[in-house]
């Protein structure tokens, strides 16, 4: 009778750690899943023109672009000092891009 006492003890006890690792597992692997779509959800959408939205200069001709996001998007200006500009008036700016991305599209089609 004790033989079977403790051989029943035993499988609860591994019963319970099977649990208790499958029950981690899922933590970890939900954690991990969170942390994915977040990371997706933050990045922004990409800038795709080739110009300067301030001053319409082609991007890189001034050097290495200055990107920022504004909006959860990606902005990129031909220099730092249009920053200055382009924060004045953002939804000026903003709706420059739009209109320039809908352009660039409409001409691929």
């Amino acid at each position: 009778m004790k033989s079977n006492l403790n051989h029943l003890s035993i499988r609860m006890k591994l019963f319970q750690s099977i649990s208790l690792a499958l029950a981690l597992s899922s933590v970890v692997a939900f954690s991990v899943n969170a942390a994915e779509k977040e990371k997706k959800a933050d990045k922004p959408k990409p800038y795709t023109l080739d110009t300067c939205p301030v001053s319409d200069e082609k991007l890189g001709e001034m050097g290495k672009p200055y990107v920022f996001v504004q909006d959860g998007r990606e902005v990129k200006l031909c220099c730092e000092s249009c920053k200055k500009d382009f924060k004045k008036d953002p939804a000026k700016f903003m709706k420059k891009i739009d209109a320039a991305e809908k352009a660039a599209a409409a001409k691929k089609k």
